[in-house]
């Protein structure tokens, strides 16, 4: 019985009977209630022993202190059927708190499916891509006359010499408490958020107004079927229509970003027609694309090139394993990445180690000779086109 109800109960019992029959009964309620805790904590991992009830304890990890993540769950299969998903949304909408700062309704953690940065090939450079020989290099105009992914980009002042660096956070604003934990690291970051999570625009605005750059997190089909990417999400077996309606959805979930990156994905960034599908629309839209690499037989790079669609590829990850001493290893990889090529991308998640480790590092990457950066900032170096200084449609 929720304890607000219980408290109205006994008030009313209380105020209709004496004194001398409140006490009995309140005795006799609490000789009931002390039963039926006793019989939920056997089930819940209590023991007798001599008489007396002993409590095997579950590990409760202190908020306050950065410890191994437990392996994630995957969350429930949902429908994937647009309207289905926006009842979700809009339930889930109503049930949280308006404010992401505020610890709201956490959701599972999802299931990642992400291949292990040193089994993933290096990205290749422009010119060793090459487009699928099936793709079609037609693309329909953009809509606009300043593309989005520079009029939405953050803003760069002087940018001092040195290797860039851009962390790119995936799978934002499903965990409100730990997106908002991102949002208060240094910035800029970019900050990806997942098509589904709940009260979008609130938390976009919130990394918007940080300083900090705002992609779309496209859930997409892995080909591991223990995992779930989640409602709407791409898949090769889907009629082309509904992808692109589906496509659409996730696009119009919020506003203010620079582009598109996969969330798992590993089959659907194989599949031409669905990715070519997805880049068009980017492409229209005037976003860029980035290819978080969970195949090493992404055909998304390819695609961009021959659509002319500003791209970028994820060089390392940064948490397939959660653990602080494994996040830093994998930053020390990003470094000398960064050093090899003059940028880097690494992609990580809200994740209490990657948290700490990066609010650590963060704070010392410039001492380190080390520029950070967004993902416009690298893309447009990649492209060979000015930064963005200034924005004026």
């Amino acid at each position: 019985m929720p304890t607000f109800q219980l408290n109205d109960l006994i008030d009313k019992v209380r105020n209709g009977v004496s004194n001398r029959i409140w006490f009995f009964g309140a005795g006799a309620l609490v000789a009931i209630l002390v039963g039926v805790a006793g019989e939920i904590g056997l089930k819940n991992g209590h023991s007798a022993k001599n008489g007396q009830t002993v409590k095997i304890e579950n590990e409760v990890p202190n908020p306050d202190q950065y410890i191994k993540s437990p392996a994630a769950a995957p969350i429930p299969p949902e429908k994937t059927l647009p309207e289905t998903a926006m009842m979700l949304v809009a339930a889930e909408e109503e049930a949280s708190p308006s404010d992401p700062d505020l610890p709201a309704r956490t959701e599972p953690e999802i299931s990642y499916e992400e291949t292990l940065p040193e089994t993933v090939h290096e990205t290749a450079t422009l010119s060793e891509l090459e487009a699928p020989s099936n793709a079609k290099r037609s693309v329909i105009a953009p809509i606009k006359s300043v593309p989005n992914w520079r009029a939405n980009a953050v803003v760069m002042g002087e940018i001092p010499p040195g290797p860039q660096i851009a962390i790119v956070i995936d799978d934002a604003g499903i965990d409100r408490r730990r997106t908002a934990q991102v949002i208060k690291l240094p910035g800029p970051l970019t900050i990806s958020f997942l098509t589904y999570a709940g009260a979008l625009d609130k938390q976009a605005a919130a990394a918007k107004k940080a300083g900090h750059e705002l992609m779309v997190h496209m859930p997409m089909q892995p080909k591991s079927r223990d995992v779930d990417p989640g409602p709407n999400v791409l898949t090769p077996d889907t009629a082309p229509e509904e992808t692109l309606k589906r496509i659409l959805w996730g696009l119009d979930r919020f506003q203010g970003y620079v582009g598109v990156n996969n969330h798992m994905g590993s089959r659907f960034t194989e599949y031409v027609e669905g990715m070519e599908i997805l880049l068009q629309e980017i492409k229209r839209r005037g976003l860029l694309f980035l290819d978080s690499r969970t195949s090493a037989k992404s055909v998304g790079a390819g695609i961009a090139l021959a659509i002319d669609l500003p791209f970028a590829e994820r060089n390392v990850f940064l948490d397939n394993v959660p653990e602080i001493a494994v996040v830093n290893k994998q930053l020390k990889l990003l470094e000398n990445t960064a050093k090899r090529q003059g940028y880097a991308i690494a992609i990580g998640h809200p994740r209490d180690a990657t948290i700490f480790a990066l609010s650590q590092w963060l704070s010392v990457l410039a001492e380190k000779g080390f520029v950070q950066v967004p993902i416009s900032t690298i893309v447009a170096r990649r492209l060979g086109v000015a930064r963005v200084t200034e924005v004026k449609n």
